[in-house]
């Protein structure tokens, strides 16, 4: 969600005439959008912030701007710490920064924070400029914030209530991408599996209901007295069946609202990628009833054994905390055994890190000792990189679909990285191949977080158009 507010951030400074700059200290504006979900963003934001006090010393023309998370959580704190911050502005209006920094020149430092999204469904954030990284592939906001309560997470805090965006105002989106060329797209929100239950409830209460179509899909609105249930299956079906796309995923799901539905759409979709982000947080029932998960470490089993046997070739990932309060040393072993039980592809783990306004921040007496945090994380880092390297090494021999994303970091001129249909990352050696082209590879290594291979044939070459720079004379 952040990457995706930075895009925005981005389009909407190059629409009022500004060009990227190639580092902070070259730039006239510089924008730190921000996340709280770690105590080291914390840290990076105010590191961040005294570098570019010395470079504004030296450029009294340049402004900084705060957003994000970490501004919506800490508001006036930002200023207080470097009161050389020209604006601060959280996650609710994102589409003001410009106009704050404007204000901010004949004003002085603004702050301008809301608490809440101050709009219906039907007023979702209005679609801001956006300049992509990948312009064959996208972000697509379906809905913000996120009504559960885990005791460890603060994005309700930051993100507010959820609020899906009406289904019709999606496909348009989605189907105005692929016009431009973009192939990919993926769903985005907090808790993409309950979409759309916000707007069949609020279409519910209407007498008129049957009109609701452009808020609710089509398919919700044929009912003869349809429920008040999440559209998220609706939405991956005809997002799926829009010209040109031929990738689709989402993230992230919450394991207690993964409804059959959804499964089955994801099976019977040719362009939704078997990829699901399912995360497990503990395999402790009792770590995971404190964290306020909803669901059981059998239960999590279960949905993910349905997952898979609908879903062919499916590849699975997930996020991991070590160390939340009070987890025993038996709690952990629950968790390494689930965690090997699932095998995953991959997986995100972390150390418990205490955010300030959450439930469990509070219970300081629990806290698991850091050189406790430490070895459990090695010890689960082992189980789920030995997992993933079994589940890599399978794919030596098998001919991929890889969607070329540009140049590889490493291995020199001619390699190339791009993304399975499963999501994993391959490093290939090619001659001139485009960002965007859709190429079989045949996976000759395998090492825990990606795969290496040879380039075979084309199978698409790039649909979005590239911009060619002209030197004047």
């Amino acid at each position: 969600m952040n990457e995706h507010d930075s895009e925005r951030l981005a389009g909407l400074f190059e629409a009022r005439g500004m060009v990227p700059a190639a580092a902070p200290e070259d730039a006239d504006v510089v924008v730190l959008n921000t996340c709280c979900i770690r105590e080291n963003a914390d840290n990076r934001l105010y590191g961040n912030l005294g570098h570019l006090r010395s470079v504004k010393q030296q450029r009294p023309g340049m402004q900084i701007a705060v957003g994000g998370c970490l501004a919506q959580n800490d508001r006036e704190k930002v200023l207080e710490r470097a009161p050389w911050v020209d604006a601060v502005f959280g996650t609710h209006n994102v589409g003001r920064a410009a106009e704050l920094l404007e204000t901010a020149l004949r004003a002085g430092p603004q702050v301008e924070v809301l608490d809440a999204a101050e709009r219906e469904a039907d007023e979702f954030p209005s679609a801001l400029p956006v300049r992509r990284e990948l312009p064959f592939s996208a972000w697509v906001t379906v809905q913000v914030g996120c009504d559960n309560k885990c005791a460890f997470c603060i994005v309700p805090s930051v993100r507010g209530k959820e609020i899906s965006r009406p289904f019709g105002q999606i496909v348009q989106e989605v189907t105005r991408l692929a016009a431009e060329g973009t192939t990919e797209v993926t769903l985005l929100g907090q808790n993409v599996n309950s979409y759309g239950r916000d707007l069949a409830l609020r279409a519910r209460r209407e007498a008129d209901w049957r009109a609701w179509a452009e808020l609710t899909g089509e398919g919700w609105s044929r009912g003869e007295s349809p429920r008040a249930r999440p559209l998220f299956a609706d939405l991956l079906e005809a997002v799926a069946r829009v010209d040109g796309i031929r990738r689709v995923r989402f993230t992230s799901p919450h394991p207690k609202d993964l409804r059959p539905e959804t499964i089955e759409a994801m099976a019977a979709q040719e362009a939704v990628c078997p990829h699901l982000h399912l995360p497990l947080q503990s395999g402790s029932d009792r770590v995971l009833s404190s964290m306020g998960r909803g669901y059981t470490a059998q239960r999590y089993l279960d949905r993910l054994a349905a997952a898979r046997a609908a879903v062919g070739d499916l590849a699975v990932t997930t996020d991991i905390i070590v160390g939340f309060p009070g987890e025993t040393e038996e709690d952990f072993r629950r968790t390494l055994e689930v965690a090997a039980e699932a095998e995953y592809d991959s997986a995100y783990t972390f150390i418990f890190s205490p955010r300030a306004g959450t439930e469990a921040a509070a219970w300081e007496d629990l806290y698991v000792p850091e050189e406790v945090c430490a070895d459990r994380f090695a010890r689960l880092r082992a189980v789920v990189e030995r997992s993933a390297l079994r589940k890599h090494q399978a794919r030596v021999g098998l001919v991929e679909e890889v969607l070329v994303e540009g140049p590889a970091k490493k291995g020199g001129e001619g390699m190339f990285s791009g993304r399975t249909r499963q999501n994993k990352l391959v490093h290939l050696q090619g001659d001139r191949l485009r960002p965007g082209a859709v190429v079989e590879v045949r996976v000759d290594a395998a090492a825990p977080h990606f795969l290496k291979g040879s380039y075979l044939r084309t199978l698409a070459q790039p649909r979005h158009r590239s911009l060619i720079p002209v030197m004047a004379h």
